[in-house]
């Protein structure tokens, strides 16, 4: 287990952006050592700075719990922050500290934090860290604990879809789904769901769903939802899907195979630093 390591630490002069816990990514090392260090440089001269390199969901909740009054900066990829907002949101501390976040990861591993607003180059997401603008967030959480920064996506395999998004194999859920859902018909593959929003039934099992794709906005769901070449669009409080079984994307990711899951969006859950104006 690492612990939590204090580099030469560089005090803010006063007014400055407070003492931040930089978690550390162990795949961002991987995927550019270079970008990492540029971003330490420039957050180390800006901040008195502790750098963390949690490699467990254990030791990332203990290193977040004993925090103190650092305020928590990312550096990684999508999936990196989602981890640091899903511990923070089983300690009931999400909404506490602005969060910050430099996107170190190939292009369609950082696509959420691209979508909400964050600089891709290092330096320009480092001062925007140290300088920026707290800005208030929806968020998309499921009744399994998980979290989602930008969208969840619920598509049938087509033939040949043998790489996913981030250009590796698909994970088990999906060659399962595919084996399981996955229907012909002259329009292209189908998946069976049964999907009830706020209630109410937007699609039985006996319907053909060609695309379900939900967002947070505004403090609501957005919804579309694609049933035989006819899509719909919805503004829902909560989402419940249901099937035989089923994987869906989240933030690009692989989840499942499930039975069911139901989303909600907690409206303005958390601050994300962004560059000013």
């Amino acid at each position: 287990m690492s612990s939590l390591s204090t580099p030469a630490s560089h005090r803010a002069d006063h007014g400055g952006p407070g003492p931040l816990l930089v978690i550390l990514d162990p795949a961002a090392k991987q995927a550019d050592g270079e970008s990492v260090r540029v971003a330490k440089d420039v957050l180390c001269g800006g901040a008195d700075v502790k750098v963390a390199l949690p490699e467990s969901p254990s030791e990332l909740d203990r290193v977040l719990s004993h925090r103190g009054r650092r305020r928590p900066v990312v550096i990684g990829a999508d999936p990196a922050l989602q981890r640091v907002l899903q511990a923070l949101h089983r300690q009931r501390e999400l909404g506490t500290d602005p969060v910050g976040v430099v996107p170190v990861g190939r292009p369609v591993a950082t696509g959420a934090l691209r979508a909400l607003g964050v600089p891709v180059e290092p330096v320009a997401a480092a001062r925007a860290v140290l300088a920026g603008t707290p800005r208030k967030l929806d968020l998309l959480v499921d009744d399994g604990g998980g979290v989602v920064l930008a969208e969840v996506r619920i598509a049938p395999l087509r033939p040949g879809d043998g790489l996913s998004r981030s250009g590796g194999l698909r994970s088990l859920w999906a060659k399962f789904a595919a084996a399981e859902q996955g229907k012909s018909s002259v329009n292209g593959p189908v998946v069976e769901l049964r999907v009830e929003a706020d209630g109410r039934l937007l699609a039985d099992l006996h319907q053909r769903v060609r695309l379900l794709r939900v967002a947070p906005a505004d403090g609501v769901l957005e919804l579309t939802l694609r049933l035989d070449g006819h899509t719909h669009r919805h503004r829902v409080a909560s989402l419940t899907v249901t099937g035989r079984h089923f994987g869906y994307e989240a933030d690009g990711a692989p989840v499942g195979p499930v039975r069911a899951r139901t989303w909600t969006v907690h409206a303005g859950a958390w601050e994300l630093m962004l560059p000013a104006g």
